[in-house]
């Protein structure tokens, strides 16, 4: 997983996320983009799948997952990460474009996006604030968290959220790998 987290709250959505890939049996491996080493980024070349996290700022995602992201021309040139499976996780307000941008990023690699998959909870009357998604967002987890509050406030409903693309990116890598797998045999 390659992420940035700015004031701690999209980190919490991170290792939720982690928690949902290791529930697989799967390796969770996460870099902080601000920080990333070569080494780093030969490991997110080397992985079946690739989770994106980023606070929005502004519209979008922050200026270090920018940089990361804009790091990435060189690998799509040899599309080391073609065919990889990716989802995305973003926390804050107005948080389509971000999510959009995301998806740009992914499509420019060749990889294969996976969607957050539960239907938003206030989609009907017996939904609630504490459900999965409850803040009805397709693309990836959407969480929301008061700026004057630190990572503790992070909803539990945004944390549970954040679980389930990662289970669900671990099962379709291991899917796209067998595929692969057979495909070479």
């Amino acid at each position: 997983m390659a992420f940035h987290s700015g004031y701690g709250h999209t980190a919490v959505l991170a290792e939720a996320v982690a928690r949902g890939v290791a529930s697989t049996s799967a390796e969770a491996v996460s870099f902080p983009v601000d920080a990333i080493t070569d080494e780093q980024w030969a490991r997110l070349g080397a992985a079946d799948a690739i989770i994106f996290g980023s606070p929005t700022y502004m519209g979008t995602t922050s200026a270090a997952f920018h940089t990361f992201a804009e790091a990435g021309p060189r690998r799509r040139a040899v599309q080391s990460w073609a065919g990889k499976v990716v989802a995305e996780f973003t926390n804050s307000d107005d948080k389509s474009f971000t999510l959009g941008s995301f998806a740009t990023l992914a499509a420019q690699h060749g990889m294969h996006w996976v969607d957050l998959g539960p239907l938003p909870s206030r989609g009907s009357t017996t939904g609630s604030e504490n459900d999965l998604n409850r803040l009805g967002y397709f693309a990836g987890v959407g969480g929301r968290s008061p700026n004057d509050a630190g990572p503790e406030a992070v909803h539990k409903s945004d944390i549970a959220t954040a679980e389930h693309p990662g289970t669900l990116v671990a099962r379709e890598a291991q899917i796209f790998a067998a595929g692969h797998v057979a495909r070479a045999a």
